[in-house]
């Protein structure tokens, strides 16, 4: 059952409240855990390994398999337990194993670590973003939405390359404890929140959700986004000549920068429009982005390029989570939350293994085109999704 967004004629409500903020410190304790470590574990796994590099590879492997499947699983979990529960489940998962690390370099432990706190991770989003969609107003979603997104943006921004840091120039140890700390202590917020309140509505499940065009469409053009971004983290490197390494980083931090500040246009454009009507420029302006990316050997097209894939990726990122929230009732944000996540995930796991795959046979400029030409496969339910979003008006 799907609920129609209505636009409030008076005062707007206020965004930020008391149980908001409390839920942005344990947005920023779990996402500060896991971006902390994110670098840090491989690089200590490779070196236990002997520096063969599988073992790093296997690592983060088990961390992103276990975060996508217990997004999946999430729903049902909170579904019976509610969100409070959920939330300290995952912030302790993600948190308490992290001081094991260090107890063993042997593969196999790390690994098992490794899904324990990306079971936990998974808990955190899929759960703690279905109760800040709660927390949220209706009429002020997409610009609520847009503030937890900077809300969690930063810590990632910062705890990635401090990770590294920190681990250069005091060890491990230290770290894996700062991991750990980080979640754990956000644990004490989570009394202040409100729970899962009764649902007069049947919960979707996961299964469910995929079959309801009205939430698919959108997990597909967001997938289709998120596909691109996993291979531009993971190639834009290896695909510009050495000597412009200046060139990657000022592309990659221009596009965080765009994207950033266009989930913020998008969400307030959103509320005052309806989000959907951003799916395909959002769309559009990611794949056009990823083309002109393809002349990796002219700096500027390579700037340009992702900046615009930035922005095209900001705007997709908001509308379609402001759109699937807004089609469900109070009980299918948990679903809404795990479909989102789980795109991302996947999206950018998949991106990244078929284009290294790709490029490998065809070159890199020829695999960012055809990425652009296979994103905008996405257009079909975007545009169908417009035509059904226009005839209910």
């Amino acid at each position: 059952m799907l609920n129609s967004q209505a636009e409030g004629a008076g005062s707007r409500p206020p965004l930020v409240t008391r149980p908001l903020l409390l839920r942005f410190v344990s947005i920023i304790g779990a996402s500060t855990s896991f971006y902390l470590l994110l670098s840090v574990v491989p690089l200590y796994a490779e070196e236990a390994g002997g520096g063969h590099g599988s073992a790093a590879g296997l690592t983060t492997g088990a961390l992103m398999l276990a975060t996508v499947g217990g997004e999946l699983a999430t729903p049902r979990f909170v579904a019976r337990f509610g969100y409070r529960l959920a939330l300290v489940a995952g912030l302790v998962l993600l948190g308490a194993p992290a001081f094991a690390l260090s107890a063993s370099g042997s593969p196999v432990w790390i690994t098992a670590v490794c899904v324990l706190r990306g079971l936990g991770f998974a808990f955190t989003v899929v759960a703690g973003g279905a109760l800040t969609a709660s927390l949220i107003p209706a009429e002020r979603r997409g610009e609520g939405l847009a503030l937890v997104g900077i809300v969690s943006g930063v810590p990632s921004l910062v705890a990635l390359p401090l990770g590294v840091w920190l681990a250069a120039h005091v060890g491990y140890g230290p770290v894996f404890a700062a991991g750990a700390v980080a979640a754990l202590a956000a644990v004490v917020s989570v009394p202040g929140l409100p729970d899962r309140e009764p649902a007069s509505e049947r919960a979707i499940g996961v299964t469910a959700g995929l079959r309801t065009a009205a939430l698919s469409r959108p997990t597909l053009v967001f997938a289709a986004t998120a596909l691109a971004a996993g291979i531009l983290v993971t190639f834009l490197p290896l695909a510009v000549p050495s000597a412009s390494a200046g060139v990657v980083a000022a592309a990659l931090f221009a596009q965080s920068t765009a994207s950033t500040a266009a989930r913020w246009v998008a969400g307030r454009h959103g509320d005052r429009h309806g989000p959907a009507v951003l799916l395909l420029p959002g769309l559009v302006a990611a794949a056009a982005g990823t083309l002109l990316t393809a002349l990796t050997h002219s700096p500027v097209a390579v700037v340009v390029g992702v900046t615009l894939f930035g922005v095209g990726f900001g705007i997709t990122q908001n509308a379609t989570l402001t759109l699937m929230y807004a089609r469900v009732p109070a009980s299918g944000y948990g679903t809404v939350s795990a479909l989102w996540n789980f795109a991302f995930d996947a999206g950018m796991g998949v991106g990244a293994v078929g284009f290294g795959i790709l490029a490998g046979r065809t070159g890199y400029p020829a695999a960012f085109a055809l990425t652009a030409a296979l994103m905008l496969t996405a257009l079909v339910p975007a545009w169908r999704d417009r035509r059904t979003e226009g005839s209910r008006a």
